[in-house]
């Protein structure tokens, strides 16, 4: 019997609240191999040490001073196994949750959750995932919960997602990777780059990561692009 092929998902969040100043909001993941784990971990962290970066760093906290630590970190990603993949929701304040999720904007995260991990691009059926989500509040542990019963749900049983499991961003490169490119895309969409007063490095980032992936970052990708994948969704506008 062939052994399935593991992978390691790490999902982060931006603009995912429902009331906050944003019209977009985004969620994704950094897939890893689990074979290639320990050293790409390794390697991401020689990265940030030859930088001189010994803390977490934040798509909010860029700066113009690590612009080379920046270009050296996207230039690995895309000569690495890494993939990244994230759901952008456009227009933000015209979901309707009454019509459309029971009145909730849990439902409506927990279907996000839903849609970026069952696609076919990361075809669920032929390999077994762990999901490793960053903390965002205190119910996380419901979250996890719900999120673990609705894909056994989806699979009878035997879901390809074999655990989940909430950990904080300082302790991972894979979360801090992953805030730094929804971040980025999250930026692009709201459209700041446009803006009088746009943070230079926070732009050039935009523009290298653009120039890289061959895509618009405010816009989606092929949905069978499997490096650098975006989902552009826009809730129906009401008649």
């Amino acid at each position: 019997m062939t052994k399935k092929p593991k992978y390691n998902l790490f999902l982060d969040e931006s603009c995912h609240l429902q009331n906050d100043r944003s019209s977009v909001m985004s969620i994704g993941f950094i897939k890893v191999p689990d074979d290639d784990y320990e050293q790409i971990k390794n390697e991401l962290k020689a990265i940030k040490r030859k930088h001189g970066i010994n803390h977490e760093y934040k798509w909010n906290t860029c700066s113009n001073t690590k612009r080379n630590f920046y270009i050296e970190l996207i230039d690995y990603f895309f000569n690495s196994p890494l993939a990244f993949r994230t759901i952008v929701v456009k227009y933000k304040e015209l979901l309707d949750h009454d019509q459309f999720n029971q009145g909730s904007h849990d439902n409506f995260y927990y279907k996000m959750i839903y849609f970026l991990l069952n696609n076919q691009w990361i075809n669920p059926p032929l390999a077994e995932y762990r999901v490793f989500l960053d903390i965002k509040d205190t119910r996380g542990r419901d979250k996890i919960a719900k999120i673990h019963e609705v894909f056994e749900n989806l699979h009878y049983g035997s879901s390809p997602f074999k655990h989940f499991q909430h950990i904080r961003s300082h302790e991972s490169e894979f979360i801090q990777l992953a805030d730094f490119f929804i971040g980025a895309v999250t930026y692009k969409s709201r459209g700041l780059p446009d803006q009088p007063g746009a943070s230079p490095i926070k732009v050039f980032i935009v523009e290298y990561l653009e120039q890289k992936s061959g895509y618009s970052l405010d816009e989606g990708t092929e949905p069978w692009e499997e490096k650098f994948n975006i989902f552009d969704h826009q809730p129906r506008k009401t008649r």
